[in-house]
Protein backbone atom coordinates (compact mmCIF):
# COMPACT_ATOMS: atom_id res chain seq x y z
CA UNK A 1 0.00 0.00 0.00
CA UNK A 2 1.32 3.42 -0.96
CA UNK A 3 2.24 5.79 1.86
CA UNK A 4 -0.58 8.33 2.13
CA UNK A 5 0.30 10.34 5.25
CA UNK A 6 2.29 13.57 4.74
CA UNK A 7 3.84 15.86 7.33
CA UNK A 8 2.62 19.25 6.10
CA UNK A 9 -0.05 20.65 3.75
CA UNK A 10 2.68 21.85 1.39
CA UNK A 11 4.18 18.36 1.26
CA UNK A 12 0.75 16.82 0.66
CA UNK A 13 0.29 19.08 -2.38
CA UNK A 14 3.81 18.71 -3.73
CA UNK A 15 3.80 17.84 -7.43
CA UNK A 16 0.01 18.15 -7.77
CA UNK A 17 -0.49 21.85 -8.56
CA UNK A 18 -0.26 23.49 -11.98
CA UNK A 19 -1.52 26.69 -13.59
CA UNK A 20 -5.01 26.49 -15.10
CA UNK A 21 -6.06 23.44 -13.09
CA UNK A 22 -9.50 22.69 -11.64
CA UNK A 23 -9.75 22.36 -7.85
CA UNK A 24 -12.86 21.20 -5.96
CA UNK A 25 -12.92 22.22 -2.30
CA UNK A 26 -15.21 20.89 0.41
CA UNK A 27 -17.10 22.90 2.98
CA UNK A 28 -20.25 24.93 3.53
CA UNK A 29 -19.57 28.47 4.61
CA UNK A 30 -16.55 28.01 6.87
CA UNK A 31 -17.76 24.64 8.16
CA UNK A 32 -15.71 21.69 6.98
CA UNK A 33 -13.32 23.63 4.75
CA UNK A 34 -9.76 22.37 4.19
CA UNK A 35 -8.35 25.65 5.49
CA UNK A 36 -4.68 24.70 5.76
CA UNK A 37 -4.62 23.08 2.33
CA UNK A 38 -6.15 26.25 0.89
CA UNK A 39 -3.41 28.31 2.53
CA UNK A 40 -0.82 25.96 1.00
CA UNK A 41 -2.38 26.42 -2.45
CA UNK A 42 -2.09 30.17 -1.97
CA UNK A 43 1.55 29.92 -0.93
CA UNK A 44 2.35 27.90 -4.06
CA UNK A 45 1.40 30.88 -6.26
CA UNK A 46 -0.38 28.60 -8.75
CA UNK A 47 -2.53 30.75 -11.08
CA UNK A 48 -5.64 30.76 -13.30
CA UNK A 49 -7.53 28.29 -11.15
CA UNK A 50 -11.07 27.09 -11.71
CA UNK A 51 -12.44 26.45 -8.22
CA UNK A 52 -15.57 24.42 -7.55
CA UNK A 53 -17.11 24.88 -4.12
CA UNK A 54 -20.48 25.61 -2.56
CA UNK A 55 -19.18 29.06 -1.63
CA UNK A 56 -16.10 31.25 -1.79
CA UNK A 57 -15.37 31.51 1.92
CA UNK A 58 -15.13 34.99 3.45
CA UNK A 59 -12.79 37.82 2.59
CA UNK A 60 -9.99 36.82 4.94
CA UNK A 61 -10.41 33.05 5.27
CA UNK A 62 -11.01 29.96 3.21
CA UNK A 63 -11.21 30.36 -0.56
CA UNK A 64 -11.50 34.10 -0.04
CA UNK A 65 -7.72 34.08 0.44
CA UNK A 66 -7.24 32.76 -3.12
CA UNK A 67 -9.57 35.45 -4.45
CA UNK A 68 -7.57 38.13 -2.64
CA UNK A 69 -4.35 36.87 -4.18
CA UNK A 70 -6.00 36.79 -7.62
CA UNK A 71 -5.20 33.13 -8.18
CA UNK A 72 -8.77 32.20 -9.18
CA UNK A 73 -9.92 32.70 -12.76
CA UNK A 74 -13.33 31.03 -12.46
CA UNK A 75 -15.67 29.99 -9.64
CA UNK A 76 -18.38 27.34 -9.92
CA UNK A 77 -20.56 27.88 -6.85
CA UNK A 78 -24.09 27.93 -5.51
CA UNK A 79 -23.74 30.58 -2.77
CA UNK A 80 -21.28 33.45 -2.53
CA UNK A 81 -23.05 36.00 -0.35
CA UNK A 82 -20.41 36.34 2.38
CA UNK A 83 -17.50 37.58 0.26
CA UNK A 84 -17.15 41.26 -0.67
CA UNK A 85 -14.05 40.67 -2.80
CA UNK A 86 -15.90 38.02 -4.80
CA UNK A 87 -18.67 40.55 -5.44
CA UNK A 88 -16.20 43.24 -6.48
CA UNK A 89 -14.31 41.01 -8.90
CA UNK A 90 -17.54 39.63 -10.38
CA UNK A 91 -19.10 43.05 -10.98
CA UNK A 92 -15.83 44.37 -12.41
CA UNK A 93 -15.65 41.48 -14.86
CA UNK A 94 -12.39 40.23 -13.33
CA UNK A 95 -13.80 36.83 -12.29
CA UNK A 96 -15.71 34.32 -14.38
CA UNK A 97 -18.61 32.84 -12.42
CA UNK A 98 -20.85 29.86 -13.07
CA UNK A 99 -23.75 29.84 -10.63
CA UNK A 100 -25.26 26.41 -10.04
CA UNK A 101 -28.31 25.47 -7.93
CA UNK A 102 -27.08 23.87 -4.74
CA UNK A 103 -28.72 20.47 -5.21
CA UNK A 104 -27.60 20.36 -8.83
CA UNK A 105 -24.03 21.17 -7.78
CA UNK A 106 -24.08 18.35 -5.23
CA UNK A 107 -25.36 15.92 -7.85
CA UNK A 108 -22.83 17.06 -10.47
CA UNK A 109 -20.06 16.30 -7.97
CA UNK A 110 -21.59 12.96 -6.94
CA UNK A 111 -22.11 11.93 -10.56
CA UNK A 112 -18.52 12.79 -11.39
CA UNK A 113 -17.31 10.52 -8.62
CA UNK A 114 -19.64 7.74 -9.79
CA UNK A 115 -18.45 7.90 -13.39
CA UNK A 116 -21.76 9.28 -14.69
CA UNK A 117 -21.13 11.90 -17.41
CA UNK A 118 -24.45 13.73 -17.06
CA UNK A 119 -28.02 13.63 -15.78
CA UNK A 120 -31.39 15.28 -16.35
CA UNK A 121 -32.99 17.52 -13.72
CA UNK A 122 -36.05 19.80 -13.65
CA UNK A 123 -34.17 22.35 -11.54
CA UNK A 124 -33.53 25.52 -13.54
CA UNK A 125 -36.02 24.86 -16.34
CA UNK A 126 -37.35 28.16 -17.65
CA UNK A 127 -34.51 30.17 -16.07
CA UNK A 128 -31.10 31.42 -17.15
CA UNK A 129 -29.69 28.16 -15.76
CA UNK A 130 -31.20 26.31 -18.73
CA UNK A 131 -29.61 28.55 -21.37
CA UNK A 132 -27.66 26.54 -23.93
CA UNK A 133 -28.45 23.17 -22.29
CA UNK A 134 -30.20 20.23 -23.87
CA UNK A 135 -33.82 19.79 -22.80
CA UNK A 136 -35.94 16.64 -22.87
CA UNK A 137 -39.42 15.59 -21.86
CA UNK A 138 -39.94 12.76 -19.40
CA UNK A 139 -43.52 11.84 -18.40
CA UNK A 140 -44.76 15.22 -19.55
CA UNK A 141 -42.19 17.25 -17.60
CA UNK A 142 -39.24 19.20 -19.00
CA UNK A 143 -35.74 18.41 -17.80
CA UNK A 144 -32.35 19.93 -18.61
CA UNK A 145 -29.11 18.04 -19.08
CA UNK A 146 -26.40 18.83 -16.54
CA UNK A 147 -22.83 17.60 -16.95
CA UNK A 148 -21.02 15.98 -14.07
CA UNK A 149 -17.85 17.44 -12.55
CA UNK A 150 -14.46 15.74 -12.40
CA UNK A 151 -11.77 17.93 -10.83
CA UNK A 152 -8.02 17.74 -11.35
CA UNK A 153 -7.67 17.95 -7.57
CA UNK A 154 -10.10 17.62 -4.68
CA UNK A 155 -9.36 19.12 -1.26
CA UNK A 156 -11.48 17.93 1.66
CA UNK A 157 -11.62 18.25 5.43
CA UNK A 158 -12.33 15.24 7.65
CA UNK A 159 -12.41 14.60 11.37
CA UNK A 160 -10.68 11.20 11.41
CA UNK A 161 -8.65 9.13 8.97
CA UNK A 162 -6.70 5.92 9.17
CA UNK A 163 -3.40 5.32 7.41
CA UNK A 164 -5.20 3.68 4.48
CA UNK A 165 -7.17 6.88 3.82
CA UNK A 166 -10.63 5.97 5.08
CA UNK A 167 -12.38 9.14 6.26
CA UNK A 168 -14.98 10.07 8.86
CA UNK A 169 -16.48 13.55 8.85
CA UNK A 170 -17.90 15.24 11.94
CA UNK A 171 -21.56 16.20 11.97
CA UNK A 172 -22.45 19.09 9.64
CA UNK A 173 -18.82 19.39 8.54
CA UNK A 174 -19.59 16.43 6.29
CA UNK A 175 -21.65 18.66 3.91
CA UNK A 176 -20.09 18.63 0.40
CA UNK A 177 -16.92 16.77 1.42
CA UNK A 178 -17.95 13.19 0.49
CA UNK A 179 -19.01 14.16 -3.05
CA UNK A 180 -15.90 16.27 -3.57
CA UNK A 181 -13.63 13.54 -2.24
CA UNK A 182 -14.99 11.18 -4.88
CA UNK A 183 -14.96 13.52 -7.88
CA UNK A 184 -11.24 14.37 -7.92
CA UNK A 185 -8.65 12.68 -10.10
CA UNK A 186 -6.45 13.16 -7.03
CA UNK A 187 -7.87 13.76 -3.54
CA UNK A 188 -6.00 15.23 -0.58
CA UNK A 189 -7.65 15.12 2.85
CA UNK A 190 -6.86 17.44 5.74
CA UNK A 191 -7.79 15.69 8.99
CA UNK A 192 -7.82 16.36 12.71
CA UNK A 193 -6.94 12.83 13.84
CA UNK A 194 -5.09 9.92 12.24
CA UNK A 195 -5.50 6.43 13.71
CA UNK A 196 -4.06 3.05 12.83
CA UNK A 197 -5.73 1.19 9.99
CA UNK A 198 -8.43 -1.05 11.41
CA UNK A 199 -9.34 1.27 14.27
CA UNK A 200 -12.26 2.91 12.48
CA UNK A 201 -15.63 1.19 12.59
CA UNK A 202 -16.39 0.26 8.96
CA UNK A 203 -20.04 1.20 9.54
CA UNK A 204 -18.99 4.77 10.36
CA UNK A 205 -16.70 5.44 7.38
CA UNK A 206 -18.09 8.10 5.04
CA UNK A 207 -15.38 8.12 2.34
CA UNK A 208 -13.61 4.83 1.54
CA UNK A 209 -9.85 4.87 1.15
CA UNK A 210 -9.99 4.13 -2.58
CA UNK A 211 -10.95 7.77 -3.18
CA UNK A 212 -8.15 9.29 -1.06
CA UNK A 213 -4.57 9.67 -2.29
CA UNK A 214 -2.93 11.78 0.42
CA UNK A 215 -3.63 12.75 4.04
CA UNK A 216 -2.23 15.46 6.28
CA UNK A 217 -3.02 16.07 9.94
CA UNK A 218 -3.54 19.71 10.94
CA UNK A 219 -4.72 21.70 13.94
CA UNK A 220 -8.10 23.20 12.97
CA UNK A 221 -8.80 26.90 13.27
CA UNK A 222 -12.55 27.13 13.63
CA UNK A 223 -13.88 30.54 12.64
CA UNK A 224 -17.44 31.85 12.69
CA UNK A 225 -18.81 33.67 9.64
CA UNK A 226 -21.32 35.87 11.45
CA UNK A 227 -20.98 36.09 15.20
CA UNK A 228 -24.22 37.09 16.95
CA UNK A 229 -24.17 37.90 20.65
CA UNK A 230 -26.69 39.09 23.18
CA UNK A 231 -26.43 41.73 25.90
CA UNK A 232 -28.96 39.91 28.07
CA UNK A 233 -27.56 39.07 31.51
CA UNK A 234 -27.06 35.38 32.22
CA UNK A 235 -29.67 33.80 34.44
Amino acid sequence: MAQKVYDTPAAALDGLLFDGMTIAAGGFGLCGIPEQLIIAVGASNVRDLTVISNNAGVDDWGLGLLLQSRQVKKMISSYVGENDEFERQFIAGELEVEFCPQGTLAERLRAGGAGIPGFYTPTGVGTIIAKGKEQRQFDGQTYILERSIVADLSLVKAYQADHAGNLIYRRTARNFNPMIAACGKITVAEVEQIVETGRLNPEHIHTPSIFVNRIVQTVPEKRIEQRTTSDRPKT
